[in-house]
């Protein structure tokens, strides 16, 4: 879908030009993408990677700790960086059609996006847009590939990740890495797992890279086919989500399993997000077909609602990260507050940004975070109202 050449340059998208499946599942990505959040945002870097490390007080929190690890971790963000490599082909195809120069146009974009994780980066370290900038060079030098090429390299690229975590688990154990500040709490007799081994931070640095932008690929590659804009049939849709969550959930139960048999030891840390790893791919294509699904359906005022979610999706994972860094960082970080009782700070921010979203592109066009975006891409005033 792209637009007409007599639009202006920097005019903002039609609403029948707009994309509805990729709305609703960047919106639905977006919000999925707090329940992992929120563990960093409560408990910080250790208990996000090892639930014995903090916040598991009772059997619920278990529970909830082991549904994120199996039904969560990777696969929203799997979706949001699928979605990714989709939006810059998008963009490139709608630069073109406005006959502009896409291309510079583009790595002046992600450029500024990179600003925008960089100073993400100062407020929490979990940023993922930095990632996404850096790798918008890889699809952009990648970009005339055909739909399959892209979706192969993308998968080879991601799978690298793998023997990643595999070489970080065999200097872990040679080098006796007690990894703490990582897996387990420093101690006041440990040096920080930062300054203790530079190679397995900088190997862990490259497998969320490599995982991001394998992912990245692939969205770009499924764009180009047809995938996300529900052109396949609903038997394959149908499918893949079968296939996909039937695949993925089981691999990363087993990881969860691995972890707990290993007694959440050094010695399990990296080989137990291997098989959650290697779940992701088919579990976020068996998520995002479902929403495609979905969004084939008679319309509601929830789907509006998350479609909406999904427009301003950059502001919404942005003032994610303010509310999680200011509430649960700051004001909250005397009291007590276990897995389970972030799943209410969860429900909340959902509700307020399910509620603001809608209202806010009712009468606007772009998200506040979006427009500001737009701005500085066009280097020129853009329309924010709508008339």
């Amino acid at each position: 879908m792209s637009i007409t050449r007599q639009q202006t340059r920097a005019e903002p998208v039609a609403e029948s030009a707009r994309i509805t499946s990729l709305d609703l599942v960047r919106g639905v990505a977006v919000l999925g993408i707090l329940l992992m959040n929120v563990v960093h945002f409560g408990f910080g870097r250790m208990p996000y990677l090892n639930l014995s490390a903090g916040g598991s007080e009772s059997w619920l929190d278990w529970v909830v700790g082991i549904g994120g690890e199996i039904f969560v971790d990777q696969k929203f963000m799997g979706i949001f960086s699928l979605l990714f490599g989709a939006g810059i082909l998008l963009f490139i195809e709608r630069a073109e059609a406005r006959g502009g120069r896409p291309v510079l146009l583009n790595l002046w974009r992600n450029a500024l996006l990179l600003g925008i994780g960089i100073l993400h980066s100062l407020l929490w370290e979990g940023d993922v847009l930095i990632v996404y900038a850096v790798s918008a060079l890889f699809l952009i030098s990648l970009r005339k590939l055909p739909g399959p090429g892209l979706i192969g390299v993308g998968a080879g690229v991601f799978l690298l990740s793998v023997p990643v975590l595999l070489v970080n688990q065999a200097i872990t154990d040679a080098t006796d890495v007690a990894l703490s500040g990582f897996w387990t709490p420093s101690r006041g007799d440990e040096v920080d797992f930062a300054g203790l081994n530079g190679a397995v931070l900088g190997l862990t640095l490259l497998g969320y890279f490599l995982r991001g932008l394998g992912m990245i690929l692939m969205g770009a590659g499924l764009y180009r086919l047809g995938f996300m804009q529900g052109a396949w049939s609903a038997r394959t849709y149908r499918v893949v989500a079968g296939v996909g969550i039937g695949v993925g959930l089981p691999l990363a139960s087993i990881g969860v399993l691995i972890t707990a048999l290993g007694d959440y030891s050094r010695d399990v840390a990296f080989i137990g997000q291997v098989p959650n790893t290697l779940g992701t791919i088919p579990a976020s294509l068996g998520y995002m077909s479902l929403i495609i699904l979905w969004n084939r359906g008679l319309d509601s005022a929830l789907k509006q609602r998350f479609r909406a979610a999904g427009r301003m999706a950059l502001t919404n994972y942005l003032s994610q990260t303010v509310l999680g860094v200011l509430i649960l960082t700051l004001l909250l970080s005397d009291l007590s507050v276990n897995r389970a009782g972030l799943l209410l700070f969860v429900l909340a921010v959902w509700t307020l940004q399910l509620w603001w979203s809608l209202a806010w592109m009712q009468r606007f066009r772009f998200g506040p975070a979006e427009w500001l975006w737009r701005v500085a891409t066009y280097r020129r005033s853009q329309p924010l109202r709508r008339t």
